[in-house]
């Protein structure tokens, strides 16, 4: 499979169509960085790319929305919120199916990866809501709890990560068949 090379003036695109997704009104976690951290793990060139893409997207996007839209909940200027961690291994993980899961590509496996993923994603950022917040009881019930009242917010997560994972394949799978699909 051939890789992707991106220059810098790229990156920066790329990272700031990326932070910008999740600013603009849209639907509960329907943004295109699960599937830029998906694409990346299996197209990037640069492995560090490929982290670095998705990871600096949430960490500019989360700068911009917990100062700015979510000051009101904060009491100072915040570079982290707690739940960070959670979120962030869980695109780290997302990464890595990318790199491991779809070596061979084809869209089947996208699929696949594509659902695996999300869930990932669900799985982790939920957990980390439960053990690290004050909403639910620590215990069996509390977790189900947490996981049962996110389940209106996985339709986002599933159809944003397909959308955009489906869109982003798509386009480098055609170009890839147009070109020889190295960018410098």
């Amino acid at each position: 499979m051939r890789k992707i090379q991106l220059n810098y003036l790229g990156i920066i695109i790329l990272i700031f169509i990326a932070s910008f997704s999740r600013l603009i009104p849209h639907m509960p976690n329907f943004t295109p960085i699960g599937a830029i951290a998906l694409f990346g793990g299996v197209y990037f060139k640069n492995r560090f790319h490929a982290f670095l893409i998705p990871i600096s997207s949430l960490f500019i996007s989360d700068l911009i929305i917990n100062n700015l839209f979510l000051s009101n909940y904060f009491e100072k200027f915040t570079l982290f919120y707690s739940g960070f961690l959670w979120q962030y291994s869980s695109f780290i993980l997302i990464i890595l199916i990318g790199i491991f899961s779809l070596r061979k590509f084809n869209f089947k496996k996208l699929l696949i990866s594509t659902i695996a993923s999300s869930l990932v994603f669900f799985i982790i950022t939920n957990f980390g809501v439960w053990i690290s917040g004050s909403m639910y009881s620590k215990d069996l019930f509390g977790l189900i709890s947490c996981y049962t009242l996110a389940i209106p917010f996985y339709k986002g997560t599933l159809l944003g990560f397909l959308f955009y994972s489906f869109v982003l394949f798509g386009i480098a799978e055609f170009l890839k068949s147009k070109t020889s699909m190295i960018i410098k």
